[in-house]
């Protein structure tokens, strides 16, 4: 079966001056499913999107968006997809009705199509009850369902999502992730841009992570999880800054690090140290034995596959970065006393 891309970009590149932010990037998103693309802070993941959505033109490569070229025909794009910010852009002094007719008047959906069209995504998105309240009154998970909704009254073929879920509480994030899953169901192909990574674990269908400008990685949450092996978790005995509890700790990290032969995470707080390995090999007991010949007082010991946050760091090679401010952080509080 030949599979058609709804979002598809072939040696994407963008410069600012200096800056190669885009340096040959390749999408390719399957209509109807939802791509979830991350990145570290500066990766690209913002300058991307401006190109798909036709806000930036690319100095180089192709890019089509629902059969369109970004650059020859950017007014068909446009016509074709949505795109929801991280702010919302509803009018907080109009009631979420008027928003939507509004919007709809501005996408040129007039007349009784555009007003059916806002009816049936109030209904859609639990907002009937509240249809005829000033937006202000609003929770930040209605606002959110809201400026959502507003971006649907084209019917796009192709959603853009930046941070739909930021600042929200988990019963308004969970109501988001149902409407995006609701979304993809009936056909919408939809990019989420994300910080969160359990949402990212939860909706998207494939992952892009994007690094310094390039698609470092990809694949579904599951195998990017189980591209980095599995995750060694030590909870330590002792209270945080007393000088026995740091030893143990610091002791804990180099039993790890000699058995998987990565950078340790430590976290002074939780009084954790923690590895990724991608030895087969390893096993719980030997952790444990290796802990118990150092003298490491354990509260637990755990051996489990990473999660998404945890391969994030380490496949952006950002697990050792941590670790370094983290030394670092620790010998200037040393330095300071």
């Amino acid at each position: 079966m030949t599979t058609t891309y709804a979002v598809l970009s072939e040696g994407l590149e963008k410069r600012f001056g200096d800056v190669h932010a885009l340096r040959g990037l390749d999408l390719a998103v399957p209509e109807g499913t939802v791509c979830g693309v991350l990145g570290p802070n500066g990766a690209g993941k913002t300058t991307a999107v401006r190109v798909l959505t036709t806000l930036l033109t690319p100095d180089a490569g192709t890019v089509r968006v629902a059969g369109h070229d970004v650059v020859a025909d950017p007014a068909a794009v446009r016509r074709a997809i949505g795109v929801t910010g991280q702010f919302t852009s509803i009018d907080g002094e109009l009631t979420g009705r008027e928003n939507l007719r509004l919007f709809a008047k501005l996408l040129r959906v007039r007349g009784a199509a555009g007003r059916a069209r806002a009816d049936e995504l109030l209904e859609r998105f639990g907002l009937t009850g509240a249809a005829d309240r000033v937006a202000r009154t609003y929770s930040g998970g209605m606002r959110r369902r809201l400026d959502l909704a507003a971006g649907l009254l084209t019917r796009p073929e192709v959603l853009f999502l930046d941070e739909p879920t930021a600042g929200l509480d988990p019963a308004s994030r969970n109501q988001i992730w149902d409407a995006v899953r609701d979304l993809a169901a009936r056909g919408t192909t939809v990019l989420l841009t994300t910080q969160y990574l359990e949402e990212a674990d939860q909706l998207a269908d494939d992952i892009v992570l994007i690094d310094h400008g390039r698609a470092a990685h990809r694949g579904t949450p599951a195998e990017l999880k189980a591209s980095i092996g599995s995750y060694a978790e030590v909870v330590l005995a002792g209270q945080p800054g007393e000088a026995a509890a740091e030893a143990a700790l610091l002791a804990a990290a180099g039993v790890l690090d000699q058995l998987t032969g990565a950078e340790p995470v430590l976290d002074r707080e939780r009084r954790t140290a923690g590895a990724v390995s991608a030895d087969p090999a390893l096993t719980l007991p030997r952790i444990v034995r290796e802990l118990d010949a150092a003298g490491v007082p354990l509260v637990d010991v755990s051996l489990r596959a990473p999660t998404l946050d945890e391969a994030f760091l380490r496949l952006t090679d950002r697990t050792t970065h941590r670790s370094q401010d983290q030394n670092q952080s620790r010998n200037q509080k040393e330095h300071a006393a």
